[in-house]
């Protein structure tokens, strides 16, 4: 198992999950750039997003995912959101994407089995020990002929980086947020282990967008830096 400590460069003081989140919640969205994952989602071939009626955010956060997805959605459409930290989900009901909104890990969320045409989750597989547990609960979650869409963080640029998930604190302090190192590989073997088939895959490059947010970035010009898997639960 690949360890991010063997690329950590940083070597931030690291807080867990729910604590970091808590903490970043006021920023978070002037942090993180939408070309990271919101960018990604846009250029998916499926699924067709005007086709889901009933949805499951996993690990929803402030709501941007919930935000962009009612955006594409046909009118009707059903968002239940899911997330550990409760600011963060304090920020989602403000958003109001979300039609409810439950503090649950997302490998145990408690929304009723095969009640969702899609689950998606942006950029919270790298805080997961083991990919297992949110692959079998999005296939729980999921009728026959749904789709589960994940989209985050490449490992690729994780490695490169050497760069946890931070955020600058009260202090003006960076600290880092637990952080897991997940290869494509340990993916498409938890996907596949949980049911899935997969049926799309993409991978986002640092290019000129990149560098007009993020100047530092052009030594990792043409790296990797974010992928999107698309999976079915075959009917």
């Amino acid at each position: 198992m690949v360890q991010f400590s063997d690329f950590d460069s940083r070597n931030y003081p690291t807080v867990d999950v729910r604590s970091g989140y808590a903490q970043w919640v006021d920023s978070y969205e002037q942090t993180v750039e939408d070309t990271m994952d919101l960018a990604v989602l846009d250029r998916l071939a499926t699924p067709d997003w005007t086709e889901v009626r009933r949805a499951a955010d996993l690990g929803c956060g402030t709501g941007r995912t919930g935000a962009w997805l009612r955006g594409r959605a046909a009118p009707g459409l059903v968002l239940d959101g899911v997330d550990l930290t409760p600011e963060m989900l304090a920020a989602a009901k403000a958003k109001g994407a979300h039609d409810s909104l439950t503090e649950a890990d997302v490998a145990d969320t408690g929304l009723p089995e095969g009640g969702y045409d899609l689950a998606v989750s942006s950029l919270i597989d790298e805080h997961l020990a083991d990919l297992g547990p949110l692959y079998r609960e999005a296939w729980r979650l999921v009728r026959p002929g749904g789709r589960f869409v994940l989209v985050g963080l490449h490992p690729y640029f994780i490695m490169a980086a050497g760069m946890p998930t931070h955020f600058t604190g009260a202090t003006g302090e960076d600290i880092a947020i637990t952080t897991h190192v997940h290869l494509v590989s340990d993916h498409l073997s938890a996907g596949l282990a949980a049911g899935w088939t997969l049926t799309e895959m993409s991978e986002a490059v640092v290019d000129d967008t990149w560098i007009a947010l993020k100047p530092k970035w052009e030594k990792y010009r043409s790296h990797p830096v974010s992928a999107a898997y698309v999976w079915r639960k075959q009917a």
